[in-house]
């Protein structure tokens, strides 16, 4: 009878040996697969969140008698409406700067040298790394149909762009449905708490895209201007370039305080302090009195998460993945407040950003 029992037990030890390995290469072959496509999936926790912005929007115009697709199209057609008027307004300017400055630069590598040897500083140091770069580029030969990469990358673009808004149109229209099937799927005590915990996941996710897309606009705006108003060389393009990177969060702002000094000092020192100082001032304002009142704690989250988020995302999943940091952490923070913490979904405050936080819940 022991003698039984223990070929029992390794019976059953082998088989949940078994098992578990099994299991194990199951979660690593879908690891691999989830890596192979992860572009795909990065677009499409994109599009998500662009649908998330849009939503309460198509979801105000539906109570008016407008039906979705009419919603979204009108959403795009405002999208396309804005980037028009910037391609009429502030591209030709900004085409205008960068030749300028392209006509300002060395042509060949004999003048950049020339250049070099009769600088100093800061400038001495940039052309002689320029003229190192240039001299580390392959030569002609070596380029194998550059005109055919260009295009395919152009292609795969706008693969890329297509495929975002596409989804998102789709997301919006079939939200609803995906997040029933979703719940059912729950046991009946739970379904409440994942149907509210999900809408708060989507508003919080809108409330962050509009705000922040209402922030790009505004300090693009004021730094230009200010920019211009002291002088400074390139006024627009740096200024759209502050504008541009405040999607990145903490590194962006950086970047944009960097570029707007080191550009300044190709005028003077004192251009380059008050570029400097104009850059730390809009950052003063939007952290201490616009973000409260735009953004509020929209993701709730703290800055060194954001900070770590952002670094973990860019460095694991590249460029593309940096823009989604914050809106893939807010959904584990809202998640580990509801499952860990308990926290009610239904009670958490989503700041008003264009629509009422609230406006979006059918």
């Amino acid at each position: 009878m022991s003698s039984g029992a223990r070929q029992l037990t390794a019976h059953e030890m082998a088989r949940r040996v078994l098992v578990s390995s099994l299991v194990l290469l199951l979660l690593v072959v879908l690891a691999l697969a989830v890596w192979k496509i992860r572009l795909v999936i990065l677009l499409f926790l994109l599009a998500v969140v662009i649908a998330s912005a849009m939503r309460p929007g198509v979801e105000a115009l539906r109570q008016r008698g407008i039906p979705r697709g009419v919603g979204i199209a009108v959403h795009y057609g405002a999208l396309a409406a804005v980037v028009g008027v910037l391609l009429l307004v502030v591209v030709p300017r900004a085409l205008s700067e960068v030749q300028g400055a392209i006509a300002s630069l060395p042509e060949t590598r004999s003048e950049i040298h020339e250049e070099a040897s009769r600088s100093n500083g800061l400038k001495h140091d940039v052309l002689t790394g320029l003229e190192r770069r240039l001299a580390e580029l392959p030569s002609r030969e070596k380029l194998i149909e550059p005109g055919v990469q260009v295009t395919r990358g152009a292609v795969e673009v706008l693969v890329g762009i297509f495929f975002v808004f596409a989804a998102a149109a789709y997301w919006i229209s079939e939200r609803d449905r995906v997040e029933h099937v979703f719940v059912r799927l729950l046991p009946r005590r739970k379904r409440e708490t994942a149907r509210k915990t999900w809408e708060l996941i989507d508003l919080k996710l809108g409330a962050y895209v509009r705000g922040q897309l209402l922030l790009v606009l505004l300090v693009g705006t004021v730094l230009s201007l200010t920019f211009w108003a002291i002088g400074m060389p390139y006024w627009l393009l740096v200024g759209a370039f502050a504008g541009v990177v405040e999607i990145v969060p903490v590194i962006g702002p950086l970047a944009a305080g960097a570029l707007a000094v080191g550009v300044g000092l190709t005028s003077s020192v004192t251009t380059a302090i008050l570029a400097g100082a104009a850059v730390l001032i809009v950052r003063l304002v939007e952290d201490y009195l616009v973000m409260p009142r735009v953004l509020g704690d929209a993701v709730g989250l703290s800055p060194l998460l954001v900070l770590v988020a952002v670094a973990a995302c860019g460095v694991v999943f590249g460029g593309l993945a940096v823009l989604l940091a914050i809106p893939v952490a807010a959904v584990l923070v809202t998640l580990l407040d509801v499952l860990v913490l308990k926290k009610d979904p239904a009670e958490a405050d989503v700041p008003s950003v264009m629509f009422s936080a609230r406006d979006a819940e059918t």
